[in-house]
């Protein structure tokens, strides 16, 4: 595994396990038992539960875990902030987590609501608190009033959508940045879907011949390599497996130049200036 320090000195695996809407109840111990030790969850997705069972009966200490889980948008808009941040550790049968996001900047409240989020930090809850697809300006806003920077943005992220601006802007605010989607999300047939063409494209398959490994994997440690944390999600025990599988290797920089490439800021998520639930 390797290791990203965030701004409060903690070190956070660069590699996670992403469950949004997961329902299995195996893939999460799989994926322990695979190796893999910072877990992303969000009250949204209605399976914290899940991913506590999941830790708690591991057998494995609490404190090798690093456990994300974000704030929903309903409960930004009523101002339950400590409310739910409360149930969630319920849900998570935990008295801390290691990271705390505002999962949307929903308008006219992710400014007060980042100032809660600095307060629950301040209780030792929240090892760390940061947010979830922000923009520049969004995180311009919160800038404006932050006693405690962001240690992390987490954001749509992949070949089709490389978002350098935006990551340059987090480098310079010592912001770590971790990658929703970083296969590129969607599934064969939706309106939205690149992950096919995504996956099955020229540039990544020859790189992949070249390291004997497959585009996803490929995309993983591009990911890894131009320092973005990243959080792929699987139901499936051997793609578990090889998402992990991306730490003997190294791309050059030609190779990673040729996956910038294929950016086309094509988004198969919600643009958050719009996003509507």
């Amino acid at each position: 595994m390797e290791y990203v320090t965030l701004n409060t000195g903690a070190k956070m695996p660069m590699l996670g396990f992403g469950v949004f809407r997961l329902e299995d109840k195996n893939a999460i111990p799989t994926a322990i038992s695979e190796g893999y030790r910072c877990i992303d969850t969000a009250a949204g997705y209605n399976n914290e539960e899940l991913v506590g069972q999941a830790v708690n009966q591991s057998g494995i200490k609490r404190e090798e875990f690093f456990i994300t889980t974000k704030l929903s948008n309903g409960c930004q808009r009523a101002g339950n902030v400590e409310g739910e941040f409360e149930q969630s550790l319920q849900k998570l049968g935990m008295d801390y987590v290691d990271l705390y996001l505002v999962h949307w900047p929903v308008k006219e409240h992710f400014v007060d609501t980042w100032l809660t989020l600095e307060k629950i930090y301040k209780t030792g809850r929240a090892k760390a608190i940061g947010v979830s697809n922000f923009h520049d300006y969004h995180l311009d806003a919160i800038k404006k009033v932050w006693s405690v920077v962001p240690a992390l943005n987490q954001v749509e992220l992949h070949p089709r959508l490389t978002q350098k601006p935006l990551v340059e802007l987090c480098k310079k605010e010592g912001i770590v940045v971790q990658a929703w989607s970083p296969l590129g999300g969607g599934k064969p047939g939706d309106p939205g879907d690149i992950k096919s063409n995504l996956l099955g494209h020229e540039v990544l398959a020859k790189i992949g011949e070249k390291y004997g490994k497959t585009p996803a994997q490929i995309i993983l440690r591009w990911d890894l390599d131009i320092g973005i944390a990243t959080i792929p999600k699987s139901i499936t025990p051997s793609r578990i497996k090889a998402n992990k599988d991306v730490f003997d290797f190294n791309l050059t920089a030609e190779e990673i130049a040729s996956i910038d490439a294929l950016n086309l800021n094509q988004r198969t998520g919600s643009d958050p200036d719009n996003f509507t639930h």
